[in-house]
This record gives structure tokens, C-alpha cells and sequence, in this order.
């Protein structure tokens, strides 16, 4: 089986908005969970409403891919759930390696969802000795010392970083420098890399506190409407906070 180092997904060749390539992987969420319950088509506005999206983008979306549905049928949902794993390159084998096994990082290697989307755990590695040997989710840790040779010969292209927020630099340093060139990111912190290498941060208390903002935000609402405030006090989302499209940003990758 082919393995990430050698093929690459062609979304950026063929000029697919990086705005759709964030969604695709929500398209095939709803979509899988359609396969798994054996429905064979699905209209845009139902897929639209079960990935979260409005159905006009989903079709403005579904059109860099050159799927347009049947009218009056809609989408086959197989050949979609195809299409979009053959885009996103979940069609080959992807190795990947985790760096720093604390819980968190023991966590993702015992998630189970990575083998089933085109992922499989590589390694596992970690600088403490006492880690060394110690089998995590079936998988012995192995020492950072080991680092470039465990890419080498596992041909790793994506690496996950679960190390504390000091340690995360030099770790992304290295990896870069052995040959990965895409670093999920868990450490709270933000890392430098050169160009062509891609990063995506998954910085949790950011997410939190977003969440914070939004619910003090709503009892501000409440606060407001109770005392008789207009409809400018209700309002949820402002020209200020939208995206180009009119999406609210997400959290972005460093």
C-alpha cells in the first residue's frame, strides 16, 4: 500500500479554496454515517443540514470536486464518500507519529477512529527512559532519541504533537528536519516552520474560552432583554465577526 511520503492529495493543484478543503472532512462525517445505515442517496439540502452547512455552499463546494447529484435524485452517497476520501488522500495509507505520550498523548494513541480514515499509528514517542518499551494502545513507546531513524524507516510525512508547550519547538524542529512536512499540533503554544510545511493547532482552552465569550455573551442578551433592550441587544453575530463568506472564523492554524 502506498504510504504518505510518495503521494499526496491533490486538492492544491487543482485550486480547491482551502474554505472547502476544511469542510470536506465534515461532508464525509455525515456522509459515512449515511453509508453505515445503508442510504443509498441524499438530497443537498440533507446533507447541507447534517454536516452543518447551507446547501448552497455545499453545492458551490461539491462543484471543485466535479460532482453535481442527479435533480431530483440527489447525490449517490458512496461514490461521494469515495470522492471526497480520494481528494483528501484517505484512499492511502497515512503513517503518523505521536510525539509525547502523557494522557493526552495516550489518548490519540488509543483513539480508534484514525485506522478507519486512512491513518495508522506509525509510532509512538517519548522523551522520558521510563517510558521506553512501555506498550501504550498496543504500541511500545520508543525514546526521542530514536526520533529521525523511526520517521526514516516508517516513511512519515504528518506528525502529532502532544508535548508540553517547551518542549514543542525543538520536537517540531526535528521532525520538520527528518522529513515531515504536516504537524498536527496539541501543545499550547505557537510553532515556526518553514515553507511547505503545513500545521494545524488544536489548542483546547481556546476553544473553551470562546465558548466562555459566547455565554456571557448570551446572558448579556438575557440581561438585556429583561430589561427591555432592543433588537441590536439581541443580536448574536456582527458584521465585525464574520468571515468573507460570512462564516464566523474558527480558531485558525498557526
Amino acid at each position: 500500500m502506498a504510504t504518505g511520503r510518495t503521494h499526496r492529495p491533490a486538492t492544491r493543484s487543482r485550486g480547491i479554496p482551502e474554505a472547502t478543503v476544511a469542510r470536506l472532512p465534515l461532508y464525509l462525517r455525515a456522509l459515512t454515517a449515511l453509508s453505515e445505515r445503508s442510504v443509498p442517496t441524499v438530497s443537498s439540502e440533507e446533507l447541507a443540514a447534517a454536516a452543518g452547512v447551507n446547501s448552497a455552499k455545499l453545492r458551490k463546494d461539491f462543484s471543485y470536486l466535479g460532482s453535481y447529484g442527479t435533480r431530483g435524485v440527489g447525490y449517490d452517497v458512496e461514490y461521494l464518500v469515495y470522492q471526497i476520501s480520494r481528494e483528501l488522500g484517505l484512499t492511502q495509507d497515512w503513517p503518523v507519529v505521536i510525539v509525547g505520550i502523557g494522557n493526552l498523548g495516550a489518548a490519540l494513541a488509543n483513539y480508534g477512529g484514525f485506522a478507519s480514515r486512512g491513518f495508522r499509528v506509525a509510532a509512538l514517542i517519548d522523551a522520558d527512559p521510563a517510558m521506553a518499551g512501555k506498550p501504550v494502545a498496543g504500541i511500545p513507546v520508543q525514546h526521542s532519541d530514536d526520533l529521525e531513524k523511526i520517521i526514516e524507516d516508517n516513511g512519515v510525512s504528518i506528525g502529532v504533537i502532544a508535548t508540553p508547550a517547551g518542549a514543542a519547538q525543538p520536537v517540531c524542529d526535528r521532525l520538520v528536519a527528518a522529513g515531515v512536512t504536516s504537524i498536527l499540533n496539541f501543545a499550547p503554544t505557537v510553532l515556526s516552520v518553514p515553507d511547505g510545511v503545513d500545521v494545524r493547532k488544536v489548542d483546547l482552552s481556546i476553544e473553551l474560552q470562546i465558548l466562555a465569550f459566547h455565554e456571557q455573551r448570551k446572558a448579556g442578551e438575557e440581561h438585556a432583554a429583561a430589561d427591555g433592550g432592543g433588537p441590536a441587544a439581541a443580536t448574536r453575530t456582527d458584521s465585525a465577526e464574520q468571515g468573507p463568506d460570512g462564516d464566523v472564523p474558527a480558531v485558525m492554524p498557526a
